[in-house]
């Protein structure tokens, strides 16, 4: 540390006017300081917007919900608007949107054949309106699941319009595209992800006409759901589009998966498929670089499974392993998955984008996350030195025996965890002083989490609190670790204290 920060450290945190003449710094002065953001673990270069925004969409990992309009279970409970506000407060850029028809020619927002509640399509679209760029700047995706007639599609194509005006992409930001635009051509717009008829050089020619009452079959595959116990049912029938709804697609057309070749051979740069996370696993296993290959080129959203009927995720960190862009995951189901997806988008100022690593967007790179050959690997060193005010646990038989788990995600090599031994009756002010060493081998795609948990013998442990955030996003040093709670909510002024140290 050179002179002049120290002097301006002291400037800043000496609250003793004399001692601050002096340069120096009292204990209270330093306790200032080492409790301040500037001391957090998280580095502040990270806090905002400072990667290269101007490659194409499909470089990057996109922040995605899945049935976003839920906030319980996928059978009975709720829609609610404020699935779709929190999900977009917490920087969420890909928004799932289950249309329906409903009655007097308004379309509703629901989980089709389950018991879930209902919304009107309009007042979903307004309050996504409202706050669409209040975190972010940068585009919002509407991933419409849609099961309208095309009257109803039409109603639709208007409430879009309408409501989000010069917002909405509806034309070709370039004469001759061969690749998708960058985030920052797409600052501040929202695009609609569905079926769509034709090329983008015919939805530019018919731009200005009347397209009402103009639709054209279309052969679909629809999912039916029946009652709690899940039985899948597959029905293939015509599914009409309406041009009006269509043309407003532009460069997220949402395309049936075949396999890989066919993708290969025919799909176009502006169409990306959806992906279940059980078919997805099984390519990812039988397939890595076919998969890999793919996502360089194609959008690939990856979904859970229909059988997750009480919202629970799977993990995301195999998928963005292999550069899938939107890993959707049930934005209101808290847990380890959702810890591992806000912890992941802290990164790049909290954009909702986050650029891939080079290896995974370069096409001469034959990287396998299960099979690293070259690697420049990160030894990570953590010194878990103590706890500040840690939550106290909710059984009445416990009385404040802690430990703290350090977990490693990214490629399965780098897959670890430790913990630190149990300090008995002290939340308040438990001492570790205990150093743990991790050999990293992807940098780029490794996320740390710290977890907190009260001991207990009979019922087994219970979490007191988490932080999760990227390996390369960690300040050096002696830093604080904020704890947050099960919802992801702060508990300060709880927290750890660490040195952490890395080097390459």
């Amino acid at each position: 540390m050179s002179k002049t920060i120290a002097f301006e450290i002291i400037q800043k945190y000496e609250p003793i006017e004399e001692v601050r003449k002096a340069h120096q710094m009292s204990l209270e002065g330093f306790t200032r300081y080492m409790d301040s953001s500037e001391c957090l673990l998280f580095k502040n270069e990270c806090r905002k917007v400072y990667q290269d925004m101007t490659h194409p969409l499909n470089d990057y990992f996109i922040s995605s919900s899945h049935n976003t309009y839920l906030v319980s279970g996928q059978l009975v409970g709720p829609s609610d608007l404020w699935g779709y506000v929190s999900a977009l407060v917490k920087g969420c850029r890909c928004l799932e949107i289950d249309c329906w028809d409903g009655a007097q020619n308004e379309p509703v927002v629901y989980h089709g054949y389950t018991l879930t509640s209902k919304l009107l399509f309009k007042t979903v679209i307004q309050a996504i309106h409202k706050y669409a760029f209040m975190t972010s700047d940068y585009p919002v995706v509407l991933s419409l699941e849609n099961h309208c007639s095309p009257a109803q599609q039409e109603v639709m194509a208007d409430n879009l319009q309408t409501t989000f005006g010069e917002s909405l992409l509806s034309d070709m930001l370039d004469d001759f595209p061969d690749t998708l635009p960058s985030p920052e051509a797409l600052k501040f717009k929202v695009l609609v992800k569905n079926k769509k008829i034709g090329t983008l050089k015919e939805t530019r020619e018919r731009k200005g006409s009347d397209k009402r009452g103009d639709n054209q079959d279309k052969e679909t595959g629809v999912k039916k759901l029946s009652g709690a116990m899940l039985f899948k049912k597959k029905k293939v029938r015509k599914l009409k589009i309406s041009l009006a709804l269509s043309d407003l697609v532009i460069y997220t057309k949402a395309e049936k998966f075949r396999n890989f070749q066919h993708s290969r051979l025919y799909q176009q740069f502006n169409e990306n498929n959806s992906i279940g996370e059980t078919q997805a696993r099984k390519l990812s296993k039988l397939r890595v670089h076919e998969f890999i290959f793919h996502t360089r080129k194609f959008i690939t959203r990856i979904y859970p499974k229909a059988t997750r009927a009480d919202s629970s995720n799977f993990n995301p960190q195999e998928f963005w392993n292999i550069g899938c862009q939107m890993v959707a995951l049930n934005f209101q189901t808290p847990g380890l998955p959702m810890d591992l997806q806000n912890g992941k988008f802290l990164d790049n100022g909290g954009s909702g984008y986050i650029l891939k690593p080079h290896f995974l967007r370069d096409s001469k790179s034959d990287f396998n996350p299960s099979n690293i050959k070259e690697s420049m690997p990160i030894t990570l060193t953590i010194r878990l030195i103590s706890g500040i005010q840690l939550p106290l646990s909710h059984s009445s038989s416990n009385k404040g025996d802690t430990l703290v788990i350090i977990e490693v995600f990214g490629v399965p090599n780098d897959q670890m965890k430790q913990q630190t031994r149990v300090i008995k009756k002290n939340a308040f002010s438990p001492r570790w002083n205990e150093t743990f060493t991790f050999i990293i081998h992807v940098p780029e795609l490794a996320l740390i989490r710290f977890v907190v948990e009260s001991h207990g013998l009979i019922a087994g442990n219970e979490f007191l609190g988490q932080y999760t955030l990227p390996l390369l996003c960690m300040n050096k040093g002696y830093r604080h670790v904020p704890l947050l709670s099960r919802m992801g909510e702060s508990l300060e002024p709880a927290s750890l204290f660490v040195y952490v140290w890395y080097i390459r």
